[in-house]
This record gives C-alpha cells, sequence and structure tokens, in this order.
C-alpha cells in the first residue's frame, strides 16, 4: 500500500496506551493508523481535529459500545505525531486529556526546535 504520510509516536505515551488495550483494541487502532497513513482524505470518523485545540486532532477509535481516542498532529503536514490515547466514557472529551495532548505537543517542537 502507498503511504501519503507517516504515523509516528512522541515518546512512549501511545505504545503505554496501547499496550493496556485487548488485541482487538489494538488491531483496531492499527487499521485506524493505516487509514491516516494511506488515505489521502482521511473521513472524518478516523480522524477530526479538536475545537478550540491548537492544531490537535483525535484519531477516533470505536468498537463495539466502546470508544478509544488517540491524540495527534501534524508536523510538515505529512508526518502525523501520535500523543496520549485514553478510553473515552463521557459525550466530551475530557479537559485534562486535551491538556495533557497540548504539553506533549508542545515538548515536541521544543525538543524538535533544540536539535536544529
Amino acid at each position: 500500500m502507498n503511504k501519503v504520510r507517516e504515523v509516528i509516536a512522541f515518546e512512549n505515551h501511545f505504545e503505554d496506551f496501547l499496550q493496556k488495550q485487548p488485541v482487538k483494541v489494538q488491531n483496531k487502532i492499527f487499521k485506524i493508523i493505516e487509514a491516516i497513513e494511506t488515505l489521502e482524505r482521511v473521513p472524518s470518523n478516523y480522524l477530526k481535529s479538536i475545537t478550540g485545540a491548537d492544531g490537535l486532532f483525535e484519531a477516533r477509535i470505536k468498537l463495539g459500545s466502546n470508544i478509544w481516542r488517540v491524540f495527534c498532529f501534524f508536523d510538515k503536514g505529512k508526518l502525523v505525531i501520535l500523543l496520549n490515547g485514553f478510553t473515552k466514557k463521557t459525550k466530551k472529551t475530557p479537559k485534562n486529556e486535551i491538556n495533557k495532548a497540548e504539553i506533549l505537543m508542545a515538548k515536541y517542537y521544543e525538543i524538535k526546535n533544540k536539535k536544529r
């Protein structure tokens, strides 16, 4: 399959989240990541921008009645950076999870800018 963008995880937050999930959920998460990597236009039921959070997106995973979210953002358009994930239990995405993702995104750019 042809990749239109690359997906990488920042630090170990995504890995930690992934390890805690049942295999069926992990497989579903990998399917969503593959869609993000290979589809020119990713459907909003897979990837949606977070209102009020600058540049932050959520990868949306649903299995049965359970819902998971993995925060991510685009760096230079073709690179997607995965951040933290969580099990969604409420209608609205918890503010503390968004804050955590925003802090990680800021940290990513801070490290990246130091490497220049």
